[in-house]
């Protein structure tokens, strides 16, 4: 149990980190509130699937894979870049419900991994990048939440409204390895001051993002992969400047590693979408670049699909049908089999009273061969 306030807005909460317990089984709100932003960025992605030109069905294994992924990107990435944490207590690695979790690391993680099952079943992979952007900014949103359950996710201080502090913050903040990194930073903070709710940025940030981002994919999109390259830079730009706030980033040397590789993408990202939409502008075509979803070739692919489905049922059905016959030929067979044993055990108890009978029936054919002989010595005695 650890608190939680907001002293200018007069809110204090008193946070109990696991949702169930039951003995040493428990689960935690952080991954609760992981899995319903997962949920529900699944449920957008199955609904507008079609929309980006994205086989629904093909899709699930695409989702599987990604969620693979991004839990053991995130992960990975945080251990790596706090490797002094865990080097002495390896064990700790797997307590991923105890936070440390970058988000970073799950992004590219999942991506990696999705794409890769996307090209096993030969997929468009921009379309599928642009509908997991969407995903992604719903469960970044919702998901950061778990930063407030678990107490992290904090900037330095702020005199702000929403400026907030708690148990684990002023814990954090007291830890003299802590003031030391932070000092080797320039930055100098009061412990029990209020600090930045840095999740509570990024979660408005992400939701704010997926709505103008839905909207633009409904009316603007011009070219496959293009929300992919809106998501990266309009998360990396946010990035670039909250984790300027933070007192927990990930460091390699004194430099912040998530707020280096946002800035980065946000540049790349955005000077990427400036030339691709540069071009088609210049092609003076409509199919320049076309969205897949928009072309006869999905069409075709489409119905494609569904006959090569439609077989498929076919041969299951084909191969049901003859596993009834067989079913039923051999239960004749049996059955057949069964007469016969039946047959035969009732030969066998009628047999031995069918064996006595030959020696009654010999005895007046003995008599008459005794009574043949008799006759023929009288005839020869009278001659």
């Amino acid at each position: 149990m650890h608190t939680v306030s907001f002293p200018k807005l007069g809110l204090e909460f008193n946070i109990n980190p696991n949702a169930l317990q039951i003995g040493s089984f428990r689960i935690t709100w952080y991954g609760v509130i992981i899995a319903v932003g997962i949920l529900l960025a699944m449920l957008m992605a199955f609904r507008n699937a079609k929309r980006f030109g994205v086989n629904a069905d093909k899709l699930v294994d695409v989702v599987l894979g990604g969620l693979i992924g991004g839990v053991v990107g995130a992960r990975l990435y945080y251990v790596i870049f706090s490797w002094d944490q865990y080097k002495d207590n390896l064990s700790a690695i797997w307590h991923t419900w105890e936070g440390g979790m970058a988000i970073y690391g799950g992004v590219i993680g999942a991506f990696l991994v999705g794409m890769i099952v996307a090209r096993c079943h030969k997929m468009r992979v921009l379309p599928v990048l642009d509908l997991a952007s969407l995903g992604f900014l719903i469960g970044q949103g919702i998901g950061r939440w778990g930063n407030f359950v678990n107490g992290e996710a904090f900037g330095c201080n702020t005199d702000l409204p929403w400026g907030m502090t708690g148990t684990r913050i002023v814990s954090y903040l007291s830890d003299t390895d802590n003031i030391a990194t932070l000092t080797s930073l320039g930055v100098s903070v009061d412990p029990n001051a209020p600090v930045h709710p840095c999740f509570l940025y990024e979660s408005i940030w992400c939701l704010l993002g997926f709505v103008l981002l839905y909207l633009y994919s409904k009316k603007h999109r011009r070219f496959d992969g293009e929300i992919f390259l809106m998501y990266l830079g309009w998360y990396g730009f946010e990035r670039m400047i909250v984790e300027g706030l933070r007192t927990d980033s990930l460091l390699i040397g004194k430099i912040r590693v998530s707020q280096l590789l946002a800035g980065l993408l946000f540049v790349a990202c955005l000077i990427a979408w400036l030339v691709i939409r540069g071009k088609i502008r210049a092609a003076h075509d409509d199919n320049y670049l076309r969205c897949y979803a928009l072309t006869e070739q999905y069409q075709k692919d489409e119905e494609d699909y569904a006959a090569y489905q439609a077989l498929r049922a076919d041969k299951v059905k084909w191969k049901e049908e003859k596993a009834c016959i067989r079913a039923e030929k051999q239960a004749k067979k049996e059955a057949k089999k069964e007469a016969a044993k039946a047959k035969k055990a009732e030969a066998q108890e009628t047999q031995p009273e069918e064996s006595t009978q030959p020696e009654k029936v010999d005895e007046p054919a003995k008599t008459s061969v005794s009574e043949e002989s008799e006759t023929e010595q009288q005839e020869n005695t009278n001659q």
